[in-house]
């Protein structure tokens, strides 16, 4: 699974954008192409989605935006095009108030959405769209240097608990000034050693 990619937007299409990550350029669509620009330094959690004749990744600008959209993929009858042209429209703190506020008039307006689906949007996920980052995670990152608050995000995507992820930022503290993917190797190295009694 890839989780994020982060690098320098290469090329801005209609709706995807091009990453250049050590001299690879990796095809993301993208909700938000309007607010980004060739040059552009970003960070974009990613989602591989693999169907029968192709396979794609769609990116977000935040986790809880991937959250959202893995939710919406999950309701009956709507796919990541779909659900990529929701997020697109607004927000996504709106969708998910929307949601939660079963207004089904505003998800009606919504590009390729009708009466019956926007009803079972809130069918399915009204109650569900809880914010994925807790208060405690979101405080101590703040304060944490860029490339070690990524690296522990990185962790996070990879199943692992906030108890865990505190002990490998401890040790990452140990080792000033890395780069996001040493200090990943580092965290993830700590956590293998803590998981097999090392």
């Amino acid at each position: 699974m890839i989780a994020f990619i982060s690098g320098t937007i290469d090329a801005v299409s209609t709706d995807s954008i091009t990453i250049d990550h050590d001299g690879m350029g990796w095809e993301i669509f993208y909700p938000h192409v309007s607010d980004v620009h060739v040059g552009q330094r970003v960070k974009v959690y990613t989602y591989l989605h693999i169907s029968e004749n192709d396979m794609r990744l769609f990116g977000f600008s935040a986790q809880e935006e991937k959250q959202l959209f893995l939710r919406l993929i999950s309701v009956k009858g709507l796919g990541p095009k779909t659900a990529m042209n929701i997020l697109s429209r607004d927000k996504y703190e709106k969708t998910i108030a929307a949601i939660e506020e079963g207004d089904v008039k505003y998800l009606k307006a919504m590009p390729g959405i009708g009466p019956k689906a926007a009803s079972q949007i809130v069918l399915d996920l009204k109650g569900k769209l809880v914010p994925v980052a807790s208060k405690n995670t979101s405080s101590s990152k703040e304060e944490l240097p860029k490339e070690m608050a990524e690296a522990a995000e990185g962790l996070k995507n990879f199943g692992y608990r906030p108890n865990e992820i505190e002990k490998a930022v401890t040790i990452m503290k140990k080792s000033p000034g890395l780069r996001t993917e040493e200090y990943l190797k580092i965290g993830l190295r700590a956590l293998m050693n803590s998981r097999l009694g090392g």
